[in-house]
């Protein structure tokens, strides 16, 4: 985008109801060691292949893992979230955070995009329209001014690429290896939270399994498994697949 924008936070909290927070690794330890639910979100694409942006390549690929995929490979993106259907377990009921200095990265870094791809758009935020009429610069160009902020930014897009390896082999531990394609659909999972604590404090070795992708359009489930993919359109029993 160009230009510059201002935010200033109202204070309404709806940034905190109805939204699942992207977790690091060691946020996710800490959120499921506090007793709370975490949900998991899975998509993969095929390097420079369906699935993939060709305009994101360099950014897709780093935050993604190899699997296996029938008689081929796919890369897999897996995103360990707070789960938030309603109100944000740490919301006050005058909409404070009552975890406010060890909150989220992802919390910290709002309403900036973490995707460099994706530009920050006001419409698409809940905040009222006050909050981009008053406060600080927040973003000049694309690009945030603050550079604490920025940073903050880039630790998160690390923590992506750092954490991928041992997300997939929690997810392979319990069993969670069913995928959507990126820009398709995405796969949800609930996992049960003793047996996913677990696999978080102790990090299981990548079990090399095979993984499948859930498409429910038939051309585009033929040109994957044209590329060997194992494919599903089953009605899911432990998962939801959520499709676009």
């Amino acid at each position: 985008m160009s230009g510059s924008l201002r935010f200033a936070c109202t204070g309404c909290g709806k940034c905190c109801t109805g939204h699942h927070v992207p977790l690091t690794l060691d946020e996710t330890r800490r959120w499921a060691a506090a007793g709370g639910q975490v949900i998991v979100l899975i998509e993969a694409f095929v390097t420079d292949g369906p699935g993939m942006p060709v305009e994101q390549r360099e950014h897709v690929l780093r935050r993604s893992h190899a699997v296996r995929c029938g008689g081929g490979e796919a890369r897999v993106s897996v995103t360990f979230a707070a789960f938030n259907p309603g109100r944000c377990r740490y919301l006050s009921e005058g909409d404070l955070c009552t975890i406010y200095e060890s909150r989220p990265l992802v919390c910290r870094i709002y309403p900036v995009e973490i995707n460099p791809h994706i530009p920050l758009r006001p419409q698409n935020k809940d905040c009222p329209p006050e909050a981009w009429q008053q406060g600080p610069e927040l973003i000049h160009g694309a690009l945030p001014v603050d550079r604490a902020l920025l940073a903050l930014v880039e630790a998160s897009r690390q923590a992506d690429r750092e954490d991928i390896a041992a997300k997939v082999a929690v997810c392979e531990c319990l069993g969670m290896t069913t995928s959507a394609l990126k820009g398709n659909g995405f796969t949800a999972w609930l996992p049960e939270m003793k047996a996913f604590a677990a696999a978080l404090e102790q990090v299981p070795d990548l079990a090399g399994a095979s993984w499948a992708l859930h498409v429910e359009q038939p051309e585009l489930m033929s040109e994957l498994q044209v590329l060997g993919l194992e494919t599903t359109a089953q009605a899911p029993a432990y998962y939801a697949f959520i499709g676009f």
